[in-house]
């Protein structure tokens, strides 16, 4: 049904060419709605609405022809048929829409005949959609027939392999294999079961399953075939004992699984069976090498741990047991200096000697760690006291060890002791409590040192503490204060210090010394020293009060390679004058090894910033270091008033001025303490007793 093209250059349809088109798409949109209520479409409704409308434009034309084109009306219906409207309906609902709409059609209505014509035409369509739809069926069906042989042939051909495979698999398996049934009867044995059983095949089918099996474990495993069986389990595997001809037992592995019929009723069972005896033994040497010391040989950490319990239950109630934690002076010297072959040497020397010092006890040795060692001892009526076992353990260790017949390595050690501790303790609670011990003995100086309940509180209290510190400094809780350092003969402000401040929420306010300490035992000490210069330094930039800022640096913060490089970052960015910084030293670090502290001091220096030393306590430090100003060490001054510290300290005094460096004070706490050092010569105080600040800082 095409309008023929009107002359001109520019091809135009028709107005009522425009208009049959219009119509046509309408129908495709309904007849694309009705048929898609039919059966389901594998294509989107744009592409239907476009498919059918093509078709309704072929009806329309077959219809006009003369004689009608019956051929295209049936092409038409077997289209239809290939764009998969197969449904019980499509059909039907195609020939309504279609009827009604070619009777309808303007374009038609002076045709001949057009009742005869549409009929004949529709019936074309059914006819090609008939046609086409019983090849199509015919066509599937031949495929789904063909996909059934071959399935039947594939099953088959895999029952073949499968029956193969485990003939094979039977046959050649490594372990032993046993095909019984339901009652333990055996029905086949592979060669690898025999081996294991040092029988025949033919002997081992004359039996049971639970005849090959060690009698303590035959009810047992009866138990596991019949929970199998009843499925209540979808597969056993346990360790059980086996018999062989010599009646030795051997240790081996059952993995058993029903064997059921088509309908699921169990018919045989297959066990598979691997000797574990040499698995065992090997099992038992790794266990072993997993809790001991692959170098001393002594138990590890892991099996101290473990066997702790054990040995505190099992101790003499009235006298308990006690726990010696050592740490050896110096270990990586010796590695470092003498090289590791010759510390592993030593190591398992301390090993033998702790084990003869020990020899006579119920004790339990093992090294916990690097150089770190543990002995747990189950007192007797017959133990000898802790300072005779400590004085053994160094006198023992202390006897030097000729290496290669001509070095003589001794070694000492740190020892932390707990004695007869609550039996309720738990096995962590214990060797924690020894670490602690260990540690204080270590920073106090001393060689060894025993648990003190008060001391170990307070010292979980400030690990506590200082595990928190992180989180508290993230939170804000840590702030940068001030103190005001006063000229002791004017009283007029002379600079300011920086200091740390901890708010914290459960303890109150946490001073400047007390942050330090705990940013020292938790690597913080750089970190929290570096962000307090930079914090400290920006608020007083800031702020405008144009004095100087004194900011007592931590030993690290002393020695920190990075320390020129940052005060001259922050200098930069602050615009800070290099000579209202003035960071103060520990005297310690000045004289420390390596120079770090004292080359940062002289380079410091160069570039204008005029350093302190703090804790001043020996004046030869000043024939070396050139600084501005130093601050009288905290111990000297507590004791001013000693006869053996006035005199001493008022020659500190008159060294420090003849070296042209100006005197400090910290701690001055009343009127009478800064009146006693303005008159002892000291220059700069600070303090309790002096509470102003310039505005803008925080105190």
């Amino acid at each position: 049904m095409t309008a023929p093209q009107p002359r001109g250059d520019v091809p135009r349809k028709k107005p009522s060419a425009d208009r049959a088109a219009k119509r046509l798409g309408t129908l495709a949109r309904k007849w694309g709605y009705l048929i898609s209520t039919t059966a389901y479409l594998p294509h989107t409704p744009e592409e239907i609405e476009r498919e059918l409308g093509v078709l309704a434009g072929r009806l329309f034309d077959a219809v006009a022809g003369d004689p009608p084109d019956l051929a295209a009306a049936a092409d038409a219906g077997g289209r239809l048929v290939e764009l998969r409207c197969v449904g019980a309906d499509s059909l039907r609902r195609s020939l309504e829409v279609l009827g009604k709409a070619l009777v309808r059609e303007p374009e038609l209505r002076g045709t001949d005949g057009l009742a005869e014509r549409v009929v004949l035409v529709l019936g074309a369509f059914s006819s090609g959609y008939g046609e086409m739809l019983r090849e199509d069926i015919q066509k599937r069906q031949e495929g789904l027939s063909r996909a059934l042989l071959k399935v039947e042939q594939e099953t088959r051909q895999k029952h073949v392999i499968s029956r193969a495979q485990f003939e094979e698999v039977f046959a050649g398996s490594a372990s032993g294999v046993a095909l019984t049934e339901l009652d333990g009867r055996v029905l086949r044995a592979n060669a690898a079961l025999a081996k294991t059983l040092r029988r025949t095949p033919a002997e081992i089918a004359a039996l049971t399953l639970f005849d090959l099996v060690h009698p303590e474990d035959v009810e047992q495993l009866r138990d596991g075939y019949r929970e199998l069986v009843a499925g209540r389990l979808h597969r056993l595997r346990a360790g059980r004992r086996l018999v062989g001809k010599d009646g030795e037992p051997m240790w081996a592995t059952f993995a058993a699984s029903v064997i059921r019929d088509a309908a699921g009723a169990p018919r045989q069972l297959l066990t598979i069976v691997d000797d574990d005896t040499e698995v065992s033994l090997l099992q038992r040497r790794l266990s072993h090498q997993a809790l001991h010391d692959v170098l001393t040989g002594l138990p590890n950490r892991q099996f101290f741990s473990t066997r702790l319990e054990t040995l505190l239950r099992d101790a003499d109630p009235a006298r308990g047991v006690t726990l010696f934690h050592l740490d050896l002076d110096g270990f990586s010297r010796i590695n470092g200096g003498l090289g590791q072959e010759l510390g592993d040497r030593v190591l398992r020397g301390v090993a033998a000697k702790l084990k003869l010092v020990f020899e006579a006890e119920k004790a339990l040795v093992a090294r916990l760690g690097g150089d770190e060692f543990g002995v747990l001892v189950q007192n007797t009526a017959e133990t000898p006291g802790v300072v005779a076992l400590v004085r053994r353990i160094g006198t023992e260790l202390g006897e030097a060890e000729y290496v290669d017949g001509q070095r003589g390595v001794a070694v000492s050690a740190a020892i932390g002791v707990v004695h007869r501790p609550p039996r309720d303790i738990t096995p962590a609670e214990l060797l924690q409590a020894s670490d602690l011990t260990l540690r204080r003995a270590q920073r106090t100086g001393n060689q060894w040192g025993l648990f003190d309940r008060d001391l170990d509180r307070r010292d979980r209290h400030d690990f506590g503490l200082a595990a928190s510190m992180a989180g508290a400094w993230e939170n804000g809780e840590i702030e940068v204060r001030y103190r005001v350092l006063v000229a002791a003969a004017s009283g007029a402000v002379a600079g300011v210090e920086a200091r740390l401040h901890w708010n914290h929420p459960a303890e109150g306010v946490l001073p400047h010394e007390t942050c330090v300490r705990l940013a020292a035992e938790t690597g913080l000490a750089l970190p929290l020293g570096t962000w307090l210069l930079r914090t400290a330094a920006e608020r007083l930039a800031a702020s405008g009060a144009g004095v100087p800022l004194v900011l007592e640096l931590t030993a690290q913060q002393a020695a920190d390679p990075d320390l020129v490089g940052e005060i001259r970052r922050v200098l930069d960015d602050t615009g800070l004058p290099p000579e209202h910084l003035r960071p103060g030293f520990p005297a310690a670090a000045l004289t420390a090894e390596g120079g770090d502290a004292a080359d940062n001091l002289k380079v410091l220096a160069e570039i204008g910033v005029r350093a302190e030393i703090h804790g001043f306590g020996d004046a030869t430090c000043l024939t070396e270091f050139p600084v501005h100003a130093v601050r009288i060490a905290p111990n000297l001054a507590a004791k001013r008033d000693h006869p053996l510290v006035t005199g001493p300290l008022s020659a500190l005094i008159d060294a420090a001025h003849t070296a042209g460096a100006a005197v400090s004070v910290a701690g001055v706490r009343t009127a009478d303490e800064a009146a006693w050092w303005q008159d002892r010569g000291a220059d700069l105080l600070s303090g309790p007793a002096f509470p102003g600040l310039p505005d803008g800082l925080p105190g």
